[in-house]
């Protein structure tokens, strides 16, 4: 079975390969080509899980070398694989999602004239995503961080006829190089402190290593983190990567790119453990992260946007999980999963409406189309029921796992962070509850586009809408298999370790909380687009609601932050270097071209010059000597 694992990679990236090398030729079957790739990739992994679960204990870690990448004196670096129960989690998840994802984009691309190579891109992310999971050290890790950096950028620009596309795919790929320096940091104080880049020895290292360097390391390693998952400070790209198709944005926020963070954090939990400094700084930045998510979405009339600060703030719950060390790390990884099927559910789902209403993404222009696409609208509507929490659905279960974990870290803490996610559960459950009543219930709303065309809403091709009932069945059932017999927690505990908390609430407590909470926010946001009439055109809105809809000035601070202060830095080490260091070099040429033309004069061609020449140097010697006998 380990030999498998090498096939994991192999089958998209070799789908990746012909569907981007192989030409025009391949045009009529790549999409079907593409699928197959991601679908074989997803065989393996089921074959691999099975076998896993017939192991017990420490068997259940199956290595494979395929050779040596850097091999220098006492110094190597391995290609080699290692699936234990947290890969195999992300494994499963990434090729059931993804390969859903792929049969989808065969009905959504259907028109689109490059389908072949955007599958060749989804092939592409999917093998770099899967080479991310399945490293056995951080060196190769890194490679797989990086493509899954250069596929989404080809992704998210893949329509790069369109400014708005071209400019948020560089965007993301700059702010995460960000985040990559943080990563190349880590790997070096790895190296240098522990001779290694493999897991196996930097994990059995840490003992013996100072909290100022593990703190170091854990923090470059959040750096890097927030990059990939969108967390404060570095989140500004999220709501921009919306310009890719609907399949990419389902693709990155729902079980892939996004979640590269949050697996980082738990696979270097060893570390972040031994660094309390810096397990506190994710907690932080959790914590911002998901109040910070939960309000952009409340202000968004893009349906995509919306669900991008929802993704926002859910990876902002993991991330404060995985904060909380063994408190919260199977916890994260739990709503890890649930939350892949529902996001991915909710953006297929919103790619749905965009489909039947020629590509309008404004909530304010749909309204009533519950009526025209019921299919649609009841997986969209199941998905949305778990990502708020409603009872025995996925989200519930996970969600409810992390409050109380927060609760039992404890303390003045423990009733901060409860407070602070509880709060996060009640916005969740207002713009979750917004999207759906602005999109598929009132009156209708849309208005005929640019080119007099009205929409007509219909269902999407059964090709679309059965990767959408297979999410909605996740979306369902997930969180009830995974608590049943607390079967998840006991399948994770080997690798990520699970502590218990003496947390001042009790579960049922934390349960009623968070279902009080959810209610109060869907009631309020029924009052306000449920009773009401919703208008075409968005209120003003208060200063808040104005600075939301700008993302939180996220990029007003940058612009001011970053690229203002950069022209001016610019512009002053210019007049520097014009001024200064070009007036020195012209300076000190101007003073020799001057000194050599009064030195030419001096070199006349007339004898008698150069008689007195000679005799004023001779006079001088002479005066010279006999200056020195004297004294």
């Amino acid at each position: 079975m380990t030999n498998l694992i090498g096939l994991l990679v192999a089958a998209p990236l070799l789908g990746a390969a012909l569907l981007l090398l192989g030409g025009r030729r391949l045009d009529r079957v790549g999409h079907w080509l593409g699928l197959a790739a991601s679908a074989a990739s997803l065989v393996f992994a089921l074959v691999l899980f099975t076998d896993l679960l017939g192991k017990d204990g420490e068997e259940r870690s199956l290595h494979q070398h395929l050779f040596s990448w850097v091999p220098v004196a006492d110094f190597r670096a391995d290609v080699a694989f290692q699936l234990d129960q947290l890969s195999m989690t992300f494994v499963l998840l990434i090729t059931s999602v993804g390969t859903l994802i792929h049969l989808y984009s065969v009905g959504y691309m259907e028109h689109d004239e490059r389908r072949r190579r955007f599958f060749g891109y989804l092939n592409l992310f999917l093998a770099a995503m899967l080479l991310l999971v399945l490293a056995d050290n951080y060196l190769l890790l890194y490679v797989g961080w990086e493509g899954v950096g250069l596929a989404s950028y080809l992704l998210i620009g893949f329509w790069q006829h369109k400014p708005s596309a071209a400019t948020a795919a560089k965007k993301a790929f700059v702010v995460n190089r960000v985040g990559d320096v943080g990563l190349s940091l880590a790997i070096l104080l790895m190296f240098t402190t522990f001779g290694s880049f493999s897991f196996t020895h930097v994990f059995a290292g840490v003992d013996g290593a100072s909290e100022a360097t593990l703190t170091g390391i854990g923090l470059m390693l959040l750096l890097a983190a927030c990059g990939k998952s969108a967390q404060v400070p570095l989140q500004s790209w999220l709501g921009d990567a919306m310009e890719g198709p609907t399949p990419v944005s389902a693709l990155i926020h729902a079980a892939t790119m996004v979640t590269a963070g949050v697996y980082l954090v738990t696979r270097s939990g060893v570390v972040f453990d031994a660094a309390p400094d810096a397990q506190t700084v994710v907690i932080t930045v959790g914590a911002v992260t998901l109040l910070f998510g939960a309000i952009v979405g409340c202000a968004k009339d893009d349906i995509k946007k919306a669900l991008a600060g929802s993704t926002m703030s859910q990876i902002g719950y993991m991330m404060l999980a995985a904060g909380l060390g063994p408190l919260g790390y199977v916890f994260a990884i739990m709503h890890l999963v649930t939350h892949g099927f529902f996001k991915a559910g909710l953006f297929l789902g919103a790619g749905s409406v965009m489909h039947g209403m020629n590509d309008e993404v404004d909530m304010r222009r749909y309204g009533g189309l519950r009526k025209h696409m019921p299919i649609t609208f009841a997986t969209f509507g199941l998905a949305y029921l778990a990502i708020i929490g409603f009872p025995y659905l996925s989200g519930f279960f996970s969600k409810d796992e992390i409050i109380y974990a927060g609760f039992a870290k404890g303390g003045n803490e423990g009733w901060l962070l409860g407070g602070v996610m509880l709060l996060g559960a009640a916005l969740t459950a207002y713009y979750m509850t917004r999207i759906m009543l602005m999109t598929f219930f009132g009156e209708k709303r849309w208005q005929p586009d640019e080119a007099g065309h009205e929409p007509h809403p219909h269902e999407s091709p059964l090709v679309m809408t059965v990767p959408m009932l297979i999410l909605a069945v996740g979306s369902v059932a997930a969180g009830f298999v995974f608590d049943s017999g607390e079967r998840f927690v006991k399948w994770l505990e080997p690798v990520t370790g699970l502590a218990h908390g003496d947390s001042p609430v009790s579960h049922g407590e934390v349960s009623i909380a968070a279902t009080v909470v959810m209610l109060l926010g869907v009631g309020g946001a029924y009052l306000q687009y449920g009773r009401r009439e919703v208008p075409a055109v968005a209120p003003a809105g208060r200063l808040l609601t104005r600075a939301a809809r700008r993302d939180l000035l996220q990029d007003d601070f940058n612009h001011v932050a970053f690229v203002q202060t950069g022209n001016y830095l610019t512009r002053g080490l210019v007049y520097l270097d014009h001024k200064l260091v070009d007036g020195m070099v012209n300076g000190t040429a101007a003073a020799f071209g001057g000194l050599s033309g009064r030195l030419r004069r001096v070199q006349n061609g007339f004898a008698r010059s150069y008689a007195v020449s000679m005799f004023g140097g001779t006079a001088l010697l002479v005066a010279a000597t006999l200056l020195m006998r004297a004294v």
